[in-house]
Parts: structure tokens; sequence; C-alpha cells
């Protein structure tokens, strides 16, 4: 007699399944997601099994332990990298307005972007502190897991068509020049000019297992949080507040948050609704 398993049996084996991996993900290859928030996960592992027509994630478990390229395939399905160019341009607005004028006569500004993913939001920072006059003074440390797009961060190179888009979000933030002036268009493609990048650093970085690297002025977290449960986003809060200078500047994204993690003390709100704070303790 086969038994076959019910419907919460088989959520419960495919826990055990995504733990398993997960495990074996950080043991063999050092990239440890167990901590990260389920429901993601576990969209992101079926939509692998999906694509490497598997029968299940045991099976996907199989090839990533004996085939790197599946597993860089899962890292860059873990990686979501959802980004433009002043995404949330209001965002860069109180930017450019409200922190800027505090930090420019510092002798020297470190901003820390993490998880820059294809470095938009990097090269839109480069460009409000070039038009603020103070980008030759600043180092942008830019870090993300993923070092396929790090290397494309690096190139500083986007489709044209995102072109309308990128200018309607600078002009929203502010912008004091025509948006077209920082590239060249060759093709169906635009490069960014390079002093953009002169001043930037790119380096991978993991949120879960490296530690903090330098002090920062302002440090920039935006969408990263919401794909971690709460264990793991107070561990990275740990390692902001550690690397942020006293009365330093925290931008988290517009659904993440300071309150119910073991820092809210540690800060004052210094922009409500654009998520920015200042560090006090």
């Amino acid at each position: 007699m086969i038994i076959k398993p019910n419907i919460l049996q088989t959520d419960e084996i495919e826990r055990i399944e995504i733990d398993l991996l997960l495990e074996a993900v950080f043991r063999f290859y050092g990239y440890d997601f167990r901590n990260y928030a389920f429901p993601f996960i576990q969209r992101r592992i079926n939509h692998r099994v999906r694509k490497e027509n598997l029968p299940s994630i045991s099976a996907l478990q199989e090839k990533v332990l004996r085939d790197p390229v599946v597993m860089g395939e899962l890292l860059s399905d873990f990686s979501i990298n959802v980004t433009e160019m002043f995404r949330d341009p209001s965002f860069f607005k109180t930017f450019r307005t409200k922190i800027i004028p505090l930090v420019k006569d510092y002798p020297e500004i470190r901003i820390w972007h993490v998880g820059c993913s294809s470095g938009e939001e990097v090269y839109s920072m480069s460009i409000l502190l070039h038009e603020e006059g103070i980008y030759e003074k600043t180092r942008i440390f830019a870090t993300d897991i993923n070092k396929c797009v790090l290397e494309k961060a690096k190139q500083g190179t986007f489709p044209l068509d995102r072109m309308q888009l990128y200018t309607k979000n600078y002009i929203e933030a502010d912008g004091k020049r025509a948006f077209s002036e920082y590239y060249k268009a060759v093709d169906h493609k635009v490069f960014f000019h390079s002093f953009l990048q002169k001043n930037v650093v790119f380096a991978q970085h993991n949120l879960v297992t490296d530690q903090s690297f330098n002090e920062f002025d302002i440090i920039i977290c935006r969408n990263v949080l919401i794909y971690f449960n709460k264990v793991l986003q107070n561990h990275v809060h740990t390692l902001l507040y550690k690397s942020l200078s006293p009365a330093g500047f925290l931008g988290l994204g517009i659904r993440e948050g300071i309150k119910f993690t073991s820092y809210e003390h540690c800060y004052r709100e210094f922009d409500a609704s654009e998520k920015l704070y200042r560090k006090v303790n």
C-alpha cells in the first residue's frame, strides 16, 4: 500500500529540502542565505528548479553542488537587481537639499552604497555630488554580493531605452543640467562618462558573513533588508551601526526602518518620509 503525503506533509518536505539546499550552499560555497525571508527564498528556488527543468529541490541541490555554473545562476536568482537611476527621485531630492548642506564642509566624505547591484544608483549619487561641487572630496564604496553585477556596474553602460525614465527621475530629483550631458549614446547603449566612477570603489561584500571595512559618514542601504528575516536584519543593523561615524546618516528603503530593532534608540529620524536617519549614540 502506497501512502501519498498530504498537503501539509508536502509543504514540510519542501521546507526540509530548502533548508538542506541552503545549508549545502553555505558549507560548500560560503554564501549564507539561511536567514533570508523564507517566502522570497522559496520563490527564487522554485524558479530555478523550473528553469533547470528538474523534478525537485533535492535534484537542484545535487546540481548546485556539482556545477558551479548552476550555483552562479542561483546566486543571481537570490540577488534581486531591481534598480534604476535616481530611483525614488524624492529620496535624491531630499538628500540634495537636506544632507548635502550638512556635509559639504567635511574635509572628506565617505559613502557606502550597500547592495549596489548594477550601479545605477551609484552613478546617480556621483552626478548629484558633482553638481553640488563635492564629488572630488568624496569616496563612494559600492558593494554587492554578486560579482557578475559588480562587473556590469564597473562598465557604466546601460540600455538606451532606459534613458527616458532615467531623465524623468533626474529632473524630479532636481537635476541641474541636461541629463544627456553625462553619457554618450552608441547604437542601443549609453556609456556614462568615466569621471563618474573616478571616486567609486566597486567591491564584493557579503552582509551576512563579512565584517565592517571602514567608517562612513553616509550609508545607503535601500531595499536590501526587506529580503531578510528578523534575525538577519538585526545582524545587518549591527554591521551598519558599527560602520557609521558619529552623527552619520543612514538611508533605508521605503518599506524598511529601524523601529523594533535593537538599534532604534541609536538614531533619530532625520526625514521620516524618505527613511533617512542620523546616528545619535
